[in-house]
């Protein structure tokens, strides 16, 4: 039987949040620097709690006016303390509400750039690793993140996208391109079940990439979020592919 974690990230503005959580067995919590705030952190911490759903800290750049998805230039120190400041105010609220701090995933600008860079991944890895080695670190299937967690000897969890084309790289489609998002829910389901049973994904191209798929990302923001997240969570079980969080795989 194969095994999926299904991940969204949350806390970030949008309504779904609550309606989101019986469809995902992790969740990302924006910090309050792209979105969100100690409120936001503290009730989607309290969703999650109520319905069994892992926590996750979703650091992103500190920049609220581009929702975090324009790229920044940071020094050494600057990375890594913007991540270790977002993932301490996490561990602070999951510690004050007697909940657990499951997994940190970059967001937006923050994860693309680092999927691409070394140094970047090696930052975000080592502030993890000093914060707390027990920690999942989430990044983009076949990417720095990865591997440079990996040689830290922290945990991973290799993520791949349920509305986003891939080019022959492995890579995320450019959200500038137009053929970044897949629109319908069937092309979606067929692209996450071949990346789950087969390991493959259809690039843009037309190639076929080999890729590891060890928790799929949805979003829940849109006007289909909790729809198209109901299909994901159906189709998984109609296909005999058990849904937990990647540290229970």
């Amino acid at each position: 039987m194969h095994t999926i974690d299904i991940n969204c990230d949350l806390g970030e503005g949008f309504p779904n949040d609550k309606a989101l959580m019986k469809f995902i067995s992790s969740a990302n919590i924006a910090c309050g620097y792209h979105a969100g705030d100690i409120d936001t952190i503290k009730s989607t911490i309290a969703y999650c709690v109520e319905n069994g759903v892992a926590i996750g800290a979703h650091p992103g750049f500190k920049d609220k006016a581009n929702f975090g998805r324009t790229e920044m230039e940071l020094s050494v120190r600057e990375l890594y303390d913007l991540v270790a400041e977002q993932i301490t105010l996490m561990q602070d609220a999951c510690k004050e509400m007697g909940a657990i701090l499951h997994h940190v995933k970059p967001h937006g600008a923050l994860y693309n750039m680092a999927a691409k860079n070394a140094t970047m991944s090696y930052i975000i890895a080592r502030a993890i690793k000093e914060l707390d080695p027990q920690l999942v670190l989430y990044g983009l299937s076949n990417s720095y993140m990865i591997s440079e967690a990996e040689a830290l000897h922290i945990k991973t969890a290799s993520e791949v996208f349920a509305d986003r084309t891939y080019n022959a790289k492995g890579q995320l489609t450019p959200r500038s391109e137009p053929n970044a998002m897949i629109h319908t829910t069937e092309n979606a389901l067929a692209q996450v079940l071949k990346m789950i049973e087969h390991k493959t994904v259809i690039a843009t191209d037309g190639s076929i990439v080999s890729l590891e798929a060890e928790t799929i990302c949805i979003h829940g923001d849109g006007d289909h979020a909790v729809s198209f997240a109901r299909s994901i969570y159906t189709a998984m079980h109609a296909n005999n592919i058990l849904i937990k969080p990647c540290s229970s795989i």
